[in-house]
């Protein structure tokens, strides 16, 4: 059974950063993708990054390019979403997901499994 926990969320002020960690677990297939998506209040699902296991390949959000950086831990077994830089409107929900295929994608939709969120919150 496909697990992916999220963790790391938090209060942080405005040019501050967090680190996420979603931890991948019950399963043995090699080719898929981890995102990161967040959702505010009264908003939908938004895609903020990927990363494919096969080739390390990764897409991110205009919104966070220059700002976010997501990686694999391999020996952990976890995909990190490092956030640097943060703004009042980067909090929201953060959720993890895994996707069947090598191709990296932020569309929520494609996604076949989540993690349960963690709440990230900037003040300002």
């Amino acid at each position: 059974e496909v697990q992916l926990q999220a963790s790391g969320g938090g209060l942080v002020q405005a040019g501050g950063s967090l680190r996420l960690s979603c931890a991948v677990s019950g399963f043995t297939f090699d080719d898929y993708a981890i995102g990161w998506f967040r959702q505010a209040p009264g908003q939908e699902r938004e895609g903020v990054s990927c990363i494919s296991e096969n080739n390390n390949s990764t897409v991110y959000a205009d919104s966070v390019k220059g700002r976010f950086t997501i990686s694999r831990n391999k020996v952990k077994n976890t995909v990190d979403l490092q956030m640097n830089n943060l703004k009042a409107e980067d909090t929201a929900v953060y959720y993890c997901g895994l996707r069947y295929s090598t191709v990296c994608s932020v569309a929520r939709l494609s996604y076949d499994f989540w993690g349960q969120g963690t709440q990230v919150t900037v003040s300002s």
